[in-house]
């Protein structure tokens, strides 16, 4: 028979589609195999009213047979098979999908979808066998028909469609596999173990069984008339063996996922040694119809805080995986949360780039992302050791998402953050913090510490405390900014134990630390000098009870801000926040044994005035954590005082 041509701009579509469409040669096997699932779909749905099928459920199978000798791969199925005009349409015509055809036709049939999930679009799909293979050779038999058909193309230049011969209805493909070219390994594809791995790794859940006689070794069994000397042989022979699991755990009703399975799922799904700390189950039907597993891990994986960590989702359309790591199924802070995600709505053939335009996925990932908030929050309520654990890996990730962009995700992740405590949990949300606030308590008070227990030593804590107030921890540098970021929690803003009107005072009391400053306004002036540039400015405390001294800013950059910015430049290599430099401010306590030994030798002796200065100024670095510009010469300062 004369060869035909392809129609549709065959060359260029062919050529477009192995070259740009599958970056992975190894996706051939997925598609065909989905496309003979179809198949029996379509069969095994006639089955249901037509008696003379005469195959049940369990009769139908995908077989894969390589042959190394011959180099061939062979796909075959007993499903409903095609008849020559089938085979000219939907494989004379790419992108023509008969699976596509047919459950639009269902669907005009029943006015619905039908039950019938149809996964593959022969066309397209069909025609990734040419990355592999320079020939292919279909052969198939429709049901309900006593004539075969053979389909043969070697690419672009054409096809043959002539008669043929097969005993029952199916279609059965053969693939000639291209000869190994540099860098190019095509044997691979006639390796049973690789062709095993591909069908674990992409269609693992197809419903039908895929089989392959493996080629297995044994030791032969000790003739009887053995003598002692006899060291035993190896026989080859072949077994039958299901490569696939044909029902993934998401699919089964949800009171039949119990924790115990979905924890040895969790493990060896995604590698992990540790049992999840929660997991997510998901069975939407509607405008998106979908599945999903999802898991809390336990631990970071090590290279979350890299540039090179990749998350997402595994994303299958009806039990084939079209994509091993989706991140358009996720927002960026819960990007470490593995699972996966089976729908229908999806088609095998998307790209990445249609993906991030498709409602479909936008819908879903809006979902998910309720779901494993509220799947966290529970964790947080009932379990607040294992979400004090999750925190300590995942805190840092969250409470960056919440900056990032001028907190314009932040209400998405306000009630998930956490701050260490003063109170007697340890660990608090915002929101547990204000429902213990003291009767007339104004603010959420925070202080800036390596820990709740430092934070509540503070000398500018020691007024706060006395009132019975609690106390936020913000331990890391990025912590303040986050505050300033939150704004406030359901109504209370946020106010540092640093700042002069952290508690209310009375006019008496105003007007007594405003006679105090301006008696000691010489001696002030003094320390200023004596230390220079390294203060902006020195001032008696109004916030200071028992302690002589501390260190305060003035304008609206903290210390914390500042090592903030100093932290996020380093990181980058580029200047963040230039110019973000606190400017600091020495506090002195003019009730304190200290401040009165100052002022004595203020007037009495100025050079160890400049000594006690100095040595308060560090002190006050000490206890704000900050470094000692010269621990030695600080060590020197202190002994000299000692003569």
């Amino acid at each position: 028979m004369a060869k035909k041509q392809f129609k549709a701009e065959s060359k260029r579509l062919l050529d477009m589609m192995i070259n740009s469409i599958y970056t992975h040669k190894e996706i051939f096997l997925r598609e065909l195999i989905s496309n003979a699932s179809d198949a029996i779909d379509k069969l095994a749905y006639a089955a249901l009213t037509d008696d003379k099928v005469g195959l049940s459920r369990s009769d139908f199978a995908i077989w894969l047979t390589p042959d190394k000798d011959a180099r061939t791969l062979t796909i075959e199925d007993n499903g409903i098979g095609m008849t020559r005009e089938e085979l000219e349409s939907n494989l004379g015509t790419i992108a023509k999908s008969g699976s596509l055809k047919f459950k639009e036709e269902l669907a005009e049939k029943e006015g619905e979808k039908g039950d019938v999930d149809v996964i593959g679009q022969f066309g397209v799909g069909f025609y990734s066998a040419f990355m592999v293979a320079d020939k292919v050779t279909v052969t198939s038999r429709a049901y309900g028909s006593d004539e075969a058909w053979q389909w043969e193309s070697s690419g672009a230049d054409g096809y043959t469609v002539t008669e043929s011969a097969k005993e029952s209805a199916g279609t059965k493909i053969v693939l000639h596999i291209k000869e190994n070219a540099e860098g190019e390994d095509y044997d691979q594809f006639l390796s049973q173990y690789t062709l095993q791995s591909l069908v674990k790794k992409y269609s693992d859940y197809v419903r039908f069984p895929i089989k392959m006689a493996m080629e297995k070794s044994r030791q032969t069994e000790k003739p009887a008339d053995a003598g002692d000397d006899w060291k035993g042989g190896w026989e080859t022979y072949t077994e039958i063996e299901t490569l696939n699991s044909m029902v993934p755990l998401w699919q089964r009703p949800k009171n039949e996922i119990t924790p115990e399975a979905a924890a040895e799922f969790y493990k060896s799904k995604f590698g992990d040694y540790e049992e999840p700390l929660g997991y997510i189950t998901a069975n939407v039907e509607g405008a998106v119809t979908y599945k999903a597993l999802l898991f809390i891990p336990a631990h970071a994986p090590f290279d979350l805080y890299t540039r090179d960590y990749q998350g997402g989702l595994q994303l299958y359309s009806s039990g084939v995986l079209i994509m091993d790591k989706c991140k358009e199924l996720l927002p960026e802070w819960f990007r470490f949360i593995p699972g996966v995600v089976d729908t229908q709505d999806v088609s095998l053939n998307i790209s990445r780039e249609m993906l991030q335009h498709t409602r479909q996925l936008e819908v879903i990932r809006n979902n998910l992302e309720k779901k494993i908030r509220a799947e966290l929050l529970k964790i947080q309520k009932d379990k607040p050791q294992e979400y004090a654990r999750f925190w300590r890996e995942f805190g840092l990730l969250l409470k960056y998402s919440a900056m990032n962009s001028y907190g314009a995700n932040k209400e998405n992740l306000r009630e998930l953050l956490m701050f260490p405590t003063t109170h007697e949990s340890g660990l608090t949300s915002l929101k547990d913090y204000v429902s213990r606030m003291a009767e007339g308590q104004e603010y959420i008070y925070y202080a800036a510490a390596d820990d709740a227990a430092q934070a509540g030593k503070l000398p500018q804590s020691e007024r706060v405390l006395a009132k019975g107030y609690e106390i936020l921890c913000t331990a890391s540098s990025e912590d303040e900014l986050l505050l300033q970021i939150l704004g406030e929690q359901d109504g209370k803003k946020f106010k540092s134990v640093n700042d002069d009107d952290a508690l209310p005072q009375s006019d008496e009391e105003k007007q007594a630390a405003e006679k105090q400053a301006e008696d000691a306004k010489a001696l002030l002036d003094f320390v200023k000098e004596t230390l220079g540039d390294k203060v902006h400015a020195v001032r008696t405390s109004r916030k200071l009870v028992s302690h002589p001294v501390c260190m305060t800013t003035e304008g609206p950059v903290t210390l914390e801000m500042e090592k903030y910015f100093k932290q996020q430049s380093q990181l980058s290599g580029m200047e963040v926040g230039a110019g973000m430099t606190a400017q600091r401010v020495l506090e002195l306590n003019p009730a304190s044994p200290a401040f009165a030994a100052l002022q004595r030798a203020f007037e009495t002796d100025k050079d160890k005035a400049a000594k006690y200065a100095r040595v308060l100024y560090c002190q006050a670095l000490l206890i704000a954590g900050l470094p000692l510009e010269d621990p030695a010469a600080y060590a020197d300062l202190v002994c000299s005082l000692m003569d």
